[in-house]
């Protein structure tokens, strides 16, 4: 993680609720209005003054960061809880979640690239961390013969990317899903 997001271990309760809620607010706000949102809206919607709020994270960019590493926390945590009754039917669940994981965290990566520029630490170290949680699930799914075994996991991803990148109502992308995940099946 990054230097400039600390994540104390020790916190006050009602402290760590504070930031809980800080976090939860923000979330929501970006998933609504993307980058519109601004410090202030957030520490309305989370309750908290805007001393608190600044407490917990010292300028927008910590509030991103903070936000992106928490998304990617979610998506490492669910590659080693994801069910399915094949192995193949895992990496499959696991690519679907990142493909909630990629369109949610859109605004607020847009803002941070913004903020940051295209080299950044936090993308770089969260990148591998995502590659590393997805690895076992590839790997296991191709020994199974269920996916292809000439796909890396970053061109599967890519895949999933791109389609998460129409910018369409989920019943429009979830048919070019199915394609795509499909395509990665062997023949």
């Amino acid at each position: 993680m990054p230097p400039s997001t600390p994540r104390p271990t020790s916190r006050r309760a009602d402290a760590q609720r504070n930031r809980e809620r800080v976090l939860a607010a923000a979330r929501e706000a970006f998933a609504a209005e993307g980058a519109q949102v601004s410090m202030a809206e957030v520490a309305r919607r989370a309750g908290v003054g805007m001393a608190t709020l600044y407490r917990n994270f010292p300028g927008r960019r910590e509030l991103l960061e903070a936000l992106y590493v928490d998304e990617v926390d979610a998506l490492c945590a669910a590659a080693e809880t994801v069910e399915g009754e094949t192995p193949g039917a895992r990496f499959e669940a696991w690519a679907r979640r990142f493909l909630d994981y990629f369109t949610t965290k859109r605004p607020i990566a847009a803002e941070l690239l913004d903020q940051v520029g295209g080299e950044d630490p936090v993308f770089d170290s969260n990148r591998a961390r995502v590659l590393a949680a997805g690895a076992p699930l590839l790997a296991v799914a191709q020994e199974a013969g269920e996916v292809r075994s000439d796909v890396t996991l970053e061109q599967a991803l890519d895949l999933v990317i791109a389609v998460g990148r129409l910018d369409r109502e989920p019943a429009y992308v979830e048919p070019l899903l199915r394609v795509a995940l499909d395509g990665l099946k062997p023949r």
